[in-house]
C-alpha cells in the first residue's frame, strides 16, 4: 500500500502535477464559494470559454498562452462589469453577449491555425502532467496574491454578497468590489486551465463549494471545507489518472462529483437518504404503539 502511494512521487513531473493540482483545487474551491453563493456558475463557465481568443492570438504571435488568456479574461470581466453597471442591461445578459462574442472570435482565430487540434487541445482538457517548474512558480505566486486579496477584502465582499443595501449605506464601492471579484474569478480560471482545462474549470469552481454548502451555512467554514474537498479531489483524481491512464482533469472533476454525491445523499442534516432514514426511524415507535 505504501509503495502504491509513493510510486507516483518518484517522477518529477508527477510531483509538479500534484503541487499544481492542490494549489488550483484549493484556490478554485475558495473563490468558488462566492460563485456558488452569488449564483455565478454561468459566469465561471462563460469566462472559461471567453479566454479562447487570447490563447489563439498568443499562439499566432508566438507569445505565452497563459498571458494571452489572462489579458482576455480580464478584458471580458471588466466589460461585463462595465455594461451591467450602467443599469440598462442585466449582468446575465451582459455575460451572454460578451461570452458568445469572445467564444466566436476564439473559434474564428483557432480555425485559422492548421495544427490547432494538436497544439491547443490541452487548453480544452488540461495538461497537468506537462506543468513545468516555471508554470508551478507562476501558479503558486498568483494563487497567493488572490488568496491574500480575498482575505483583505473578506468583510467587504461579505457585506456586498449578503446585504447590498447595507453596503451602500456604509459607502462601500459596490460596483468596484463586484468588478474586483470578477477579475479575481477570471485570473483564477486562467491559472486553472492547465490543470483541468477550459471544459472542466467551471466544475472545480462550483462542485467543492456546493459540497461544503450542504454541510454549513457559515462562509469561513464553507471556505475551509471547500478547500479540503478541492485538495482531496485533486489528489485522488491524479492518483486515478496515474494508475488508470485516463485524463487527469476529468478524473479530478469526477472525484469531486463523487464526493458531492456522497455528501448530497448522506449529509447529517441535508442528506436525502439521511432524511429518509430519519423519517422512517421516527415512524417506528408510532407503529409499535
Amino acid at each position: 500500500m505504501l509503495d502504491w502511494l509513493i510510486t507516483p512521487f518518484s517522477y518529477a513531473f508527477m510531483q509538479r502535477a500534484f503541487l499544481a493540482s492542490v494549489i488550483v483545487g484549493v484556490l478554485c474551491a475558495i473563490v468558488g464559494c462566492y460563485v456558488v453563493l452569488r449564483s455565478m456558475a454561468f459566469l465561471g463557465d462563460a469566462l472559461a470559454h471567453a479566454v479562447l481568443p487570447g490563447i489563439a492570438i498568443a499562439y499566432l504571435v508566438g507569445g505565452n498562452l497563459t498571458v494571452g488568456a489572462l489579458i482576455t479574461a480580464i478584458i471580458v470581466s471588466l466589460g461585463i462589469g462595465f455594461i451591467s453597471k450602467q443599469g440598462n442591461i442585466r449582468e446575465d445578459t451582459a455575460i451572454g453577449i460578451l461570452f458568445t462574442a469572445a467564444l466566436s472570435l476564439g473559434i474564428v482565430l483557432i480555425s485559422s491555425i492548421r495544427s490547432y487540434a494538436v497544439d491547443l487541445s490541452h487548453i480544452l482538457f488540461g495538461d497537468v502532467l506537462g506543468v513545468s517548474t516555471e508554470d508551478l512558480v507562476l501558479t503558486a505566486s498568483i494563487a497567493i496574491i488572490i488568496l491574500v486579496l480575498v482575505l483583505v477584502l473578506y468583510r467587504r465582499f461579505l457585506v456586498v454578497l449578503f446585504d447590498p443595501i447595507l453596503a451602500v449605506t456604509q459607502r462601500l464601492r459596490v460596483g468596484l468590489l463586484n468588478t474586483v471579484l470578477l477579475v479575481l474569478l477570471a485570473v483564477t480560471i486562467v491559472i486553472s486551465l492547465q490543470t483541468v482545462g477550459v471544459a472542466l474549470v467551471a466544475a472545480m469552481l462550483v462542485t467543492p463549494p456546493a459540497t461544503a454548502y450542504l454541510l454549513t451555512r457559515r462562509l469561513p467554514a464553507m471556505m475551509l471545507l471547500s478547500a479540503c474537498f478541492g485538495a482531496f479531489s485533486s489528489l485522488v483524481g491524479l492518483y486515478a489518472s496515474f494508475y488508470a491512464n485516463v485524463a487527469s482533469g476529468a478524473a479530478i472533476v469526477l472525484t469531486a462529483t463523487i464526493v458531492f454525491t456522497l455528501v448530497y445523499l448522506f449529509s447529517p442534516k441535508k442528506g436525502i437518504l439521511t432524511s429518509l432514514f430519519q423519517r422512517w426511524a421516527s415512524r417506528q415507535p408510532e407503529k409499535s404503539k
